[in-house]
C-alpha cells in the first residue's frame, strides 16, 4: 500500500511504510506515533484485535482507516471506537489527500482528549483567523510586526475575508489589548450622521439633539478604534479625519475645546484607494497618511490548503450553535470546497457549512448536504482536466458510468436517479453534464502538508 499511496499522494505527503508481519506490526506502528497521520488498510490489516484500534485512537495520531465497500460496517464500527476516518475504496487522489488534510488538521486543532499534540513549528492560527498557508503565515508576521507600532495600518481585501479579525488580532496581541476595541462600519451610518457618530456632540449642536453625547473617537480611549469601509466616507468627512491625524486631537460638533486623541485607528477598505484618488473620489493626503503599513487580507480562492482546517473549525462552531452531533466532513465534499472559487470568501464558506451540518443527517457531512446551488456553480469540473489514464479519471468514468446506468434505470428521471445513488441531483447533473458547459474554473489546490511535519 506504501507505493500505492506514495505514487498517488506525489511529493506533497512522505510515506512511512509499516511492516507487514502481524508479530512486527504493533511495534513498528506505535514506533510510528510520532507520524502526523496513520494510514491502515482495513482489509489487509495486519493487526486484528478491535481493543488495539480503540486503544490507538484514543492514544495515537488520527486514523484514516480504508475499507472496501464489503468491509462498510466492521470499518465504520471500528471508527466510532476512536480517532478514525472511514474512507470507501477505491480512492481517488483528490479524496485520500483531503482525507489525510482533515484528519492533519484535526490533530493540530487538539481540541480531543487524550490525544498527543505536537505543536508545529509555525502557528496555524492567530486569535480567530485560521490557517497554515503562506498567505496567512505572512500576514501573521505583519500583525506582529505593528501590533505595538503606532504607524497607520490600511487592511485591505474583498469582502468576506476577515478585515475585521485582522484589525482585532492586531488589537488583541498588542500592548492596548485590555482597552477596547471598537469597531465601526463606516458604510453603514448616513452622511448626515456620520460626523456626530465619530466625534460626538454637544447639546444643542443641531436639531434633534437632547444631550452631550461621546463619539467613537472617545468610546475608544486608549484601545483601538477599527474604521471598516473607509472608501465609504465622503471628501467633506475625509478632510476631517485627516486633520485629527495629523494634530492627534478632535472636538465634539458644537464644541470648540480639543479632546486628545488616545486611541490607535486602523482602517479597513474592500475598495482600490489608489483608483479611488486617480479618479478624485479619495483624497491623496488622507491615502498616503493611512497607508503607511498595508495588510492584505488574502482572498480564499488564493489559500485553498486552508480551506479543510476553516471547514472543520466552522462545523464545530455551527454543530454547537445548532446542537447536532456532526463532527466531520466527508473527504469528497471537502474535495469539492477546495475546488470551488469562492467569490464570498470565508463568509460564503462560513454559509455553505451552516447548510451542511442543518442538512446532515449524521455525524458526517456529506456532498448531499451541500447547497445544491453550490453544488451546480461550485463543483467546476475540478476533475475534467485530469491526465487521460490517470487512476482518478479511470474513477471519474466509473462515477459516469454509474450515473447514466441509474438514470437509464430511472426512466430518465434524474431526481429519482439521484436518490437511488444517495447524492444530490446536481451532482448527478455535473457527472452527466457535456464536457464544456461549464466554464473551467481555476485548479483546485491539492498540495498537501507533509505527514511527518508541517512546511511554513
Amino acid at each position: 500500500m506504501a507505493g500505492w499511496l506514495s505514487s498517488m499522494l506525489g511529493t506533497a505527503f512522505q510515506v512511512l511504510p509499516a511492516e507487514a508481519a502481524e508479530e512486527r506490526a504493533e511495534e513498528r506502528i506505535d514506533r510510528s506515533l510520532c507520524c502526523d497521520v496513520l494510514i491502515l488498510d482495513y482489509d489487509h490489516r495486519p493487526v486484528r484485535s478491535e481493543e488495539w484500534y480503540g486503544a490507538l485512537g484514543q492514544s495515537g495520531p488520527p486514523v484514516v482507516m480504508l475499507a472496501a465497500e464489503r468491509s462498510r460496517s466492521q470499518g465504520m464500527g471500528l471508527g466510532e471506537l476512536g480517532q478514525h476516518t472511514f474512507v470507501r475504496t477505491p480512492i481517488s487522489g483528490p479524496e485520500i489527500k483531503a482525507a489525510i488534510r482533515s484528519a492533519f488538521h484535526r490533530r493540530f486543532d487538539g481540541e480531543e482528549p487524550g490525544i498527543p499534540v505536537r505543536q508545529p513549528e509555525c502557528p496555524t492560527s492567530l486569535d480567530q483567523l485560521i490557517g497554515a498557508s503562506v498567505q496567512m503565515q505572512s500576514v501573521y508576521k505583519l500583525i506582529h510586526k505593528v501590533a505595538n507600532v503606532e504607524a497607520s495600518v490600511l487592511v485591505t481585501g474583498e469582502s468576506g475575508t476577515g478585515k475585521e479579525l485582522i484589525a482585532l488580532a492586531t488589537h488583541n496581541v498588542g500592548n492596548r489589548s485590555r482597552r477596547p476595541f471598537v469597531a465601526v462600519s463606516c458604510g453603514a451610518i448616513p452622511d448626515s450622521l456620520i460626523e456626530a457618530e465619530l466625534f460626538g456632540h454637544e447639546r444643542g449642536a443641531f436639531t434633534g439633539t437632547v444631550g452631550s453625547r461621546q463619539g467613537y473617537l472617545e468610546q475608544a480611549g486608549d484601545g483601538t478604534l477599527f474604521l471598516d469601509e473607509i472608501g465609504e466616507l465622503k471628501l467633506q468627512t475625509q478632510v476631517k479625519l485627516l486633520r485629527v491625524l495629523q494634530q492627534k486631537e478632535f472636538s465634539r460638533l458644537g464644541s470648540s475645546k480639543p479632546i486628545p486623541l488616545r486611541a490607535r485607528i486602523v482602517l479597513a477598505t474592500n475598495r482600490d484607494l489608489a483608483q479611488m484618488v486617480a479618479a478624485g473620489e479619495f483624497r491623496e493626503d488622507l491615502f498616503y497618511r493611512i497607508n503607511v503599513i498595508n495588510i492584505s487580507a488574502p482572498a480564499l480562492r488564493q489559500h485553498p490548503a486552508d480551506i479543510p482546517q476553516l471547514a472543520q473549525h466552522l462545523m464545530r462552531r455551527y454543530s454547537e450553535s445548532f446542537r447536532k452531533p456532526v463532527d466531520s466532513i466527508a473527504p469528497d465534499a471537502i474535495a469539492l470546497l477546495q475546488s470551488h472559487s469562492w467569490p464570498g470568501n470565508v463568509r460564503e464558506l462560513g454559509n455553505v457549512i451552516q447548510h451542511g451540518v442543518i442538512m446532515a443527517e449524521g455525524y458526517s457531512i456529506q456532498i448531499a448536504d451541500l447547497p445544491d446551488s453550490f453544488q451546480e456553480l461550485g463543483g467546476n469540473g475540478y476533475e475534467d482536466d485530469l491526465p487521460a489514464g490517470s487512476f482518478e479519471r479511470l474513477l471519474r468514468g466509473y462515477k459516469v458510468k454509474l450515473a447514466n446506468d441509474a438514470i437509464a434505470q430511472c426512466m430518465g428521471n434524474k431526481t429519482l436517479a439521484a436518490q437511488s445513488l444517495s447524492i444530490s441531483r446536481s451532482y448527478l447533473h455535473r457527472l452527466v453534464r457535456p464536457p464544456g458547459e461549464l466554464a473551467d474554473a481555476e485548479g483546485s489546490s491539492l498540495a498537501g502538508l507533509h505527514m511527518t511535519a508541517p512546511a511554513c
